[in-house]
């Protein structure tokens, strides 16, 4: 007879178990860090998506504006109200004979 005594089977069967356990508790960690990893990238996307729809509305805004300030610009610019303007202020249009223009390229 040996002086050690054998394990009984039992325990060697939780001994064989406990890698498989521990295996286990890995892969459902590690899953689950996966799981946290994707909600977080679709936060970050959903958060980008909300930024690019306000730059969107916004940039729509401003084109919208300068549209107007162009159409606004136009009919501050036209013809007609200027020289309603310069009559209403005493100016007179220049004659046509009385119209030099000064070459500046010799």
């Amino acid at each position: 007879m040996s002086t050690l005594a054998e394990p009984a089977p039992a325990v060697r069967r939780r001994a064989a178990a406990r890698p498989k356990v521990r295996r286990g508790v890995l892969c459902i960690v590690l899953v689950g860090l996966m799981l946290v990893g994707v909600v977080a990238i679709n936060v970050a996307l959903l958060r980008l998506n909300l930024r690019l729809d306000k730059l969107t509305q916004e940039r729509a805004k401003l084109r919208a504006d300068n549209a107007a300030l162009s159409s606004q610009l136009s009919s501050q610019l036209a013809t007609g109200r200027i020289q309603s303007l310069a009559q209403a202020q005493g100016l007179v249009p220049a004659a046509a004979d009385a119209t030099t223009y000064v070459d500046l390229h010799h």
